[in-house]
């Protein structure tokens, strides 16, 4: 796989030190006289500076349900709320309607299967959703179980086949002709 120029420019410019003094957390010394490094972002990720300021300005000066309340506060919650919608999308290249917000990436993933498992119920217009016998959900033998029992159950709930890449020994996690087991 290669690089595309504009890609392997941003890596020759990334400034590892500039972005972790974003992380406060990693300005911790361990017991050992090593610097913190932090490797299970599956499991929670760090918040740079940036986010923790924005939660905290939130949390003092616009605090309140968004989309449930008709004061002053709920209005300015519900405004930050879609003005970050909207930002996500831009970022992603996608409409706003389309930015669903989840608490973690294993919640987001499961929402995503269990509807792909409901949609064999609902009306014409989730048919390209719709997941049944013949079709196949491909993982690699690498995943988390938080991205995999997620389709495992949508296999079992619709008949469809799961299938896996295998990994190879070079840094990449499957070679383009691996055959799916």
């Amino acid at each position: 796989m290669t690089t595309s120029p504009s890609i392997a420019s941003q890596q020759e410019h990334l400034d590892v030190a500039r972005i972790r003094k974003d992380f406060p957390i990693l300005d911790r010394v361990l017991p050992s006289g090593r610097r913190l490094v932090y490797l299970d972002s599956g499991a929670t990720s760090q918040k740079p500076r940036q986010v923790l300021d924005a939660e905290r300005e939130f949390y003092e000066q616009h605090n309140a349900a968004v989309h449930r309340g008709a004061h002053r506060l709920a209005e300015e919650a519900t405004d930050l709320y879609e003005g970050a919608r909207a930002k996500v999308a831009a970022f992603v290249g996608a409409d706003p309607g389309e930015v669903v917000f989840t608490k973690n990436t294993t919640e987001g993933i499961n929402l995503v299967a269990y509807s792909m498992s409901n949609a064999a119920t609902a009306g014409p217009e989730a048919e390209r959703f719709r997941v049944g016998p013949g079709d196949e959900v491909v993982v690699t033998e690498m995943e988390h179980h938080g991205n995999l029992v997620p389709w495992q159950m949508l296999c079992q709930r619709t008949g469809a086949t799961l299938k896996w890449f295998g990994l190879t020994t070079s840094p990449t996690c499957w070679a383009p002709s691996t055959r799916l087991t």
